[in-house]
């Protein structure tokens, strides 16, 4: 299923969502530029490196330096192809700019850094010891989504559906929709704990951010700090 738009239209122009949107459009065009080798230690260089930060976290601080500690932002900036920056960006063009109504501009992307940094603190929890760098914004927008599930929960969805070879446009509650992402999130992250542990996808990030996001509405709402 894929979101194509929701029915809540924000009152201000959401400034710093589209921004976020440019700048990661932006990176991974410098990444394809880079071409293959080059762009391979970029995604080491400012990828997060679950192993580097554990060893950091550790009391190595002093000999690995607090440099790697800024690629718990920069990773969330980088995408390992067209589909994944593609499927990110749509996410993020669909709930954040609500998320980014209802919060505020500045409050917006502190949160969103913040939830992006949760998320890759999961996944360190699920392989700490990884050297295979962790990048993409999914974290930080499963957050974004979690918010949404708690700040819009009667929010519609209109999502792509496929049946076959054909597509139908179904209006779906947001509340539905978000829930079974997440369980999705959840049951792929299990599998792929049981399995071998090898991680093509950083489920866990997913489900870390997403619960972030929750705690991050529930906040909200309970301190009466949104906007919206």
């Amino acid at each position: 299923m894929i979101p194509i738009r929701d029915n809540i239209r924000p009152r201000r122009f959401p400034l710093v969502n589209n921004t976020l949107i440019g700048i990661n459009v932006l990176v991974f065009l410098y990444q394809v530029v880079l071409g293959p080798e080059a762009a391979m230690e970029f995604v080491f260089t400012f990828g997060v490196v679950p192993e580097t930060i554990t060893n950091i976290l550790a009391g190595d601080l002093f000999t690995v330096g607090p440099a790697p500690l800024f690629t718990l932002v920069s990773a969330t900036f980088l995408h390992g192809g067209w589909l994944h920056l593609i499927g990110n960006m749509l996410y993020l063009w669909v709930f954040g700019d609500n998320i980014e109504d209802c919060l505020g501009s500045m409050n917006y992307f502190v949160i969103y850094i913040l939830m992006g940094v949760a998320a890759t603190f999961a996944h360190i929890l699920s392989a700490p010891l990884s050297p295979v760098p962790l990048i993409g914004a999914s974290g930080a927008i499963a957050g974004v989504l979690g918010a949404y599930f708690i700040l819009y929960p009667r929010a519609r969805v209109v999502t792509l559906v496929p049946l076959g070879i054909f597509f139908t446009f179904l209006e779906i509650p947001a509340m539905l929709y978000l829930f079974f992402w997440f369980l999705l999130q959840l049951f792929n992250s299990v599998l792929a704990q049981v399995g071998d542990g090898a991680q093509m996808i950083a489920w866990w990030a997913h489900v870390g951010g997403f619960v972030s996001g929750v705690f991050v509405g529930i906040v909200i709402k309970k301190l009466g700090l949104r906007v919206c």
